[in-house]
């Protein structure tokens, strides 16, 4: 039979990278300000991603400010998805006079969250959005930007009074009512902010592990019959495939989903209520 520990593996970060031909590479352990600190699998991938992302849009960025026609599939892809985030996600979410100050912070999420997704269909990888410590920085930064912005938009004492809906109520109800608003208040925006870590995560997480359950069953029958493990093993084939496909609209909607979000609370701190 399989074991359930080693198809957890699959998404798991680890401080190595399991490749084919049981090949297992191991990271060094870095000394930061005289403390041990161990390099993983996913924090290699994401620097991977920085890399990829600089490489890919730091020269059509030249090219774009240039006035450069686009030019080949990539650029014209590359350059309709900046377009799509800016005119059906930031300046719907956040307004025309406001949005183009934070697409670069838009732009650079979306991408990111993209590609650790796709970096999950690479066999012997993984997707560093299937760990919650990679989700939960993400939403931090999110929520880092949206209480900074609100704050600048509105003072710091203007913001958070803010969160509180404007009702007129006698005094002593006030004094009752409002502190305990201000409270449930403050407690929505971060779970809001710790859903956008949960959604991704558990998207990312369920659907590389049910590929890995369903591949495993090839293996879980290789002592068996060779007409069961030849059943099992085009049915498992042919469900890694669709799940595959799947994935990939999968990898490409959370991304969407997360910068949506993002926008949206973004828009929510500068125009409140």
């Amino acid at each position: 039979m399989f074991d359930l520990g080693e198809i957890g593996e699959h998404v798991n970060d680890a401080p190595g990278f399991h490749l084919p031909g049981g090949v297992h590479t191991h990271l060094p352990a870095v000394d930061v300000f005289g403390t041990q600190f161990q390099l993983t699998k996913y924090m290699v991938l994401e620097l991977a991603v920085a890399a990829i992302m600089i490489v890919v849009f730091v020269p059509l960025a030249r090219r774009m400010r240039q006035g450069d026609a686009p030019r080949g599939r990539i650029w014209n892809f590359l350059e309709a998805i900046l377009l799509f985030i800016r005119n059906e996600v930031a300046r719907p979410a956040i307004g025309a006079k406001d949005a183009d100050r934070f697409l670069p912070f838009l732009w650079n999420l979306f991408f990111f969250i993209l590609i650790c997704n796709l970096l999950g269909m690479v066999p012997w990888l993984g997707s560093p959005t299937g760990s919650l410590a990679v989700t939960g920085a993400l939403a931090m930064c999110v929520f880092a930007m949206t209480v900074g912005t609100g704050m600048r938009a509105h003072g710091a004492v203007g913001f958070w009074t803010g969160l509180v809906p404007q009702m007129d109520l006698p005094g002593p109800m006030a004094l009752f009512l409002k502190p305990m608003l201000f409270v449930i208040e403050v407690i929505g925006l971060i779970i809001k902010h710790s859903v956008l870590a949960v959604r991704l995560l558990a998207n990312m997480f369920a659907g590389h592990l049910v590929l890995a359950v369903i591949v495993s069953f090839i293996g879980a029958t290789a002592h068996t019959f060779i007409v069961l493990w030849l059943g099992v093993t085009v049915g498992s084939l042919g469900g890694a495939v669709a799940i595959s496909l799947l994935e990939l609209f999968v990898a490409f909607l959370q991304a969407y989903i997360f910068t949506f979000l993002s926008a949206l609370f973004i828009g929510m701190a500068i125009h409140q209520h």
